[in-house]
């Protein structure tokens, strides 16, 4: 007859191995994401399979609820998926919540129609701008790593992604590279009048570290993992563009000009045919004027402009 210590030492043994067995698989297998399970913290979640057709330029578009016709003209217009110079584009909606139910009904609608939007369930205000371009971060970092490059803008913004693809090819950096509208001696605002004020105990420093307009920025995809990592230990701030900045800074990332000409714009740019074709972005287009721009662009493809 087998002791009560025999058995109370078998017992052991049989526990032992089994949390050796189970350590050494943990150690041994890759992490994957269980994407029915991890998904579930995101409120809309896009369709797209990047393992399998990855994009080679992944445009992530902040918007809000009450934007659908916005989103709707720059799925017909330079957010529509298309090859450029055999590359795929593929153009992605971040959205915020809200307390209305109608809107937040015609948001679901709308994203099981297009499987183009991301959404989580924080408060959809410019001041959460962070908090949704984090968004769009860790998506790409979680769903999406095998894109090439990835570019935040905003639903206002005229994006040319035709010359944006040329130019990328032509850079040929792949890792480790943020691009856009250099900010490089940026100084906080103090006037507590302006939108952009931040105090000081938001910001001690005198000083912004290098960054990129939040109305359009491009980045090599694993800037995203990145970013989003070290984010956690970055003090929070409000203007998603000089948060970014900071984050990069924590990384010994500076941002580099795509050209040796400006091609970003932050503000408005006059419209011409032989002008756009040879910008990145144009900021504040209303949806009609993005319309009528990007027809005018996409007729004129064939032809040639003056050396300037």
């Amino acid at each position: 007859m087998i002791s009560v210590k025999t058995r109370l030492m078998f017992v052991s043994l049989v526990v032992l191995g089994a949390l050796y067995f189970y350590f050494s698989e943990d150690k041994l297998s890759p992490i994957k994401y269980n994407l029915n399970t991890e998904r579930r913290d995101f409120l809309q979640f896009p369709e797209l399979d990047c393992e399998q057709n990855p994009p080679f330029l992944l445009l992530l578009v902040t918007s809000a609820q009450d934007q659908a016709l916005a989103r709707s003209v720059i799925r017909g217009t330079w957010g529509r998926e298309r090859l450029v110079t055999g590359k795929r584009i593929k153009t992605l909606f971040l959205l915020g919540a809200g307390p209305n139910k109608n809107l937040s009904g015609e948001v679901s609608q709308e994203s099981r129609q297009h499987r183009d939007i991301i959404q989580k369930d924080f408060v959809d205000t410019y001041n959460n701008l962070t908090l949704k371009t984090l968004m769009g971060m860790e998506w790409v970092h979680r769903f999406c790593p095998q894109a090439a490059f990835v570019m935040k803008t905003d639903t206002d913004t005229f994006v040319n992604v035709y010359y944006l693809t040329d130019l990328l090819l032509q850079k040929n950096r792949t890792a480790r590279f943020f691009t856009g509208f250099l900010k490089m001696k940026e100084f906080p605002i103090r006037n507590k009048n302006s939108k952009w004020f931040v105090s000081t105990e938001e910001y001690p420093r005198d000083k912004y570290p290098p960054f990129c307009s939040g109305s359009g920025y491009v980045f090599s995809s694993d800037i995203a993992g990145l970013v989003y990592n070290v984010s956690r230990s970055v003090a929070f701030l409000k203007l998603e563009d000089v948060f970014v900045g900071l984050c990069l800074e924590r990384l010994n990332i500076t941002p580099q000009p795509l050209h040796s000409k400006n091609t970003f714009f932050p503000v408005t740019v006059p419209f011409s045919i032989c002008r756009f074709k040879k910008i990145v972005t144009s900021h504040y287009v209303r949806p009609k004027a993005m319309l009528l721009y990007w027809e005018a662009l996409e007729r004129s493809l064939g032809e040639d402009c003056p050396a300037v």
